[in-house]
């Protein structure tokens, strides 16, 4: 293989036609290559080269960065290509569940090929910044020899470890807080709206909400790792009042109570366990066990 900066990037969504720019501002030879083949427009225009078909585009350089929807079209992708895997390293930055990063690396090195795991914690927007960061796991020494080019993706880079569904575990970990705070701000810009004000009349309020709970997650964390669920802060019963009053709101104000009815389902649950003198925090412990 030559030693010059070049990469493949292949899916040509908003994320990935990002970091072919981003590639391309830093002076690599760049090739893509898209489904849609009308979506590589920009990045040739900019000097990109596009691949006249998948096994070209894989043939073209040895860092391959694959950015589609998941692990399906991973595979419908990858799968008609599979003779031209070998001496691959593919940089996986499609969202899918640990366990499919898993057995994504392993049908990878069955054909020859290596799978880095990745996962991107911004949005297109935040591809090519030094701020942004992506979590990364994998054979250790793959990532080392790339690193330079994964730190165009984002100039943080954070390897987890040699198993390659670290990276997407440390993703959805993101992603379950992204999406439930998201939605929490939905309902609450749906409360607002039933009683006659509009989100930007609420969002002060948000952002201090949003941002004093930092400070909860840094309280809780060692208690929580220690198994220290006392009562001598807050009391899960004083919770199951508050969210039932949030509830109650809601349903007052005609909103949908879907996602109040869930939180308060999962404080009643804890109640009826005998928790109601400890801390919400015990609720880390109905979850551990599942439904």
């Amino acid at each position: 293989m030559s030693n010059k900066k070049s990469v493949t990037v292949i899916g040509l969504g908003p994320m990935g036609q990002a970091m072919a720019g981003a590639f391309l501002d830093h002076g690599y030879d760049v090739t893509v290559w898209n489904r849609t083949a009308s979506r590589a427009d920009a990045a040739v225009a900019r000097g990109a080269t596009l691949a006249p078909d998948v096994e070209g585009a894989l043939a073209a350089n040895e860092l391959v960065i694959l950015s589609l929807t998941d692990y399906d079209a991973v595979y419908a992708t990858l799968g008609p290509a599979e003779a031209a895997l070998t001496g691959r390293v593919l940089v996986n930055l499609s969202s899918d569940t640990p366990e499919r990063a898993r057995a994504a690396a392993h049908w990878a090195a069955e054909r020859g090929a290596v799978q880095l795991t990745g996962g991107v914690t911004v949005p297109p927007s935040g591809i090519g910044r030094a701020e942004s960061s992506t979590f990364y796991s994998g054979p250790r020494e793959v990532f080392d020899r790339h690193r330079p080019a994964l730190e165009v993706v984002t100039g943080r880079t954070d390897h987890r470890g040699e198993d390659p569904g670290l990276a997407a575990l440390m993703y959805q970990i993101g992603m379950v807080m992204f999406w439930s705070s998201i939605v929490s701000y939905w309902q609450a810009v749906a409360l607002a709206n039933a009683n006659g004000m509009k989100a930007a009349d609420i969002l002060p309020h948000a952002v201090e909400t949003a941002n004093s709970l930092a400070g909860f997650f840094s309280f809780y964390a060692e208690r929580v790792d220690a198994g220290l669920h006392t009562g001598d802060v807050d009391r899960l019963a004083m919770g199951m009042a508050s969210v039932e009053h949030v509830l109650h709101t809601n349903a007052d104000a005609g909103v949908d109570t879907t996602l109040p009815g869930a939180v308060v389902e999962l404080f009643r649950r804890g109640m009826d366990a005998g928790h109601a003198a400890d801390s919400s925090s015990v609720l880390v412990e109905l979850l551990n066990k599942g439904a």
